[in-house]
């Protein structure tokens, strides 16, 4: 049966359990399985390699982004360290320059010395890529919207260029969504969540995701979960299939919210710029319209004078907006990226993508939007 997106968040991969028909898949707090003899077993016998919930959490996350094999990992940043790892020395990555501060610390911190060479690059205009391209490129890494900027890249003509060159393209979607963006409708090969937050949804679990068509390349990607084994536990594994049974009604009041939040700043005598992908003025804006279903509850802005000491003096007075790591919860958080998120990244190359000492980065939650404005209102003064 082919479902619409909303019902597939609800239903999409799942079965009922076999057990007892438990409408939510148990929670198999086990770490091993009886078997009648060598090799006799029910095609569970370790959990780092198998497990019924984080199986069930894999199908759905599949389901979702209209993948055929999906894989789940203890953080979003052991998910991209296996991506990494189907990469050789000598290999050469292509990556946006705006992007998290954490993917950026492994890749130049981590896999640099082990080989690996990156080209940290402007992805707004998709055609300057293929300038980089070279026999030894073998994978591109796009995150859009970009954190914390809120660039948009064009996925599908990024895709035209990989497959041309037949090099991997991998798209971290954490911030859209498959409820707004399918990059693998758009030619994709890997999608990449952090599943810490929009699709687990209640800052209340760490975790990754990486979903495939490709029968072969996922193959490849099992085999770096089990011989790696940064898995998720069984308990994870079910908050992640619950958040995701309401991910639809989540994003869409999100996306409400952050349209008032972005209004309300521009409008705002004290700010100097809103980032967010909704407004016309948006370098990429008609991309955004075009590959996404809606823009996201995510904003970013400068304050007038970019003052750092006045950006966390804002960030401090907040009293809704929990200032606060991570994003995508149910509850509105604020951060400051030059001293949180992208701290490990020098001010220099910081600076040159945006990421000046006013700039203020808000997850905007589900809660009532006056409330929000009112918040911001109080606290920017």
């Amino acid at each position: 049966m082919q479902m619409k997106f909303n019902t597939k968040t609800i239903h999409g991969g799942q079965e009922h359990d076999p057990a007892y028909g438990s409408v939510m898949p148990p929670i198999y707090q086990t770490s091993t399985y009886a078997q009648s003899t060598p090799g006799g077993h029910k095609g569970y016998e370790y959990s780092r390699t198998h497990n019924p919930t984080r199986n069930a959490l894999e199908n759905a996350f599949a389901s979702i982004e209209n993948g055929n094999h999906g894989l789940a990992f203890g953080s979003g940043l052991a998910a991209i360290d296996a991506v990494l790892k189907l990469l050789k020395p000598g290999d050469e990555v292509i990556s946006t320059n705006d992007l998290y501060g954490g993917t950026y610390r492994l890749f130049t911190k981590i896999f640099e010395g082990l080989g690996i060479k990156f080209h940290f690059i402007g992805m707004e205009n998709a055609e300057r890529i293929g300038d980089y391209v070279n026999e030894n490129t073998k994978l591109i890494w796009v995150e859009t919207p970009t954190n914390p900027m809120m660039n948009i890249i064009d996925i599908k003509a990024t895709a035209a260029i990989a497959k041309k060159n037949d090099i991997l393209l991998a798209v971290d979607n954490t911030f859209a969504t498959p409820y707004l963006q399918r990059p693998l409708d758009l030619g994709a090969d890997i999608v990449m969540h952090s599943a810490t937050k929009y699709l687990g949804g209640h800052s209340d679990l760490v975790m990754g995701a990486l979903i495939v068509k490709d029968k072969d390349l996922a193959e490849r990607l099992y085999f770096i979960q089990n011989a790696s084994g940064a898995v998720c536990g069984p308990q994870d594994s079910f908050l992640a299939l619950r958040g995701i049974k309401t991910l639809h009604i989540r994003m869409q009041r999100h996306c409400e919210n952050g349209k008032a939040v972005a209004e309300y700043l521009a409008n705002h005598p004290k700010i100097e710029k809103v980032y967010w992908p909704g407004f016309e003025s948006h370098p990429n804006h008609e991309i955004a319209k075009e590959q996404m279903d809606d823009f996201g509850g995510m904003v970013s802005f400068t304050t007038k004078g970019n003052n750092y000491e006045e950006a966390i003096k804002i960030v401090e007075n907040l009293k809704i907006f929990t200032l606060a790591e991570s994003l995508g919860g149910v509850e509105s958080l604020a951060g400051h990226p030059a001293s949180m998120t992208h701290a490990s990244i020098p001010k220099e190359e910081r600076e040159k993508t945006g990421v000046v000492d006013s700039l203020i980065r808000l997850s905007v939650g589900i809660e009532d939007e006056e409330d929000l404005i009112a918040d911001l209102e109080q606290a920017i003064g």
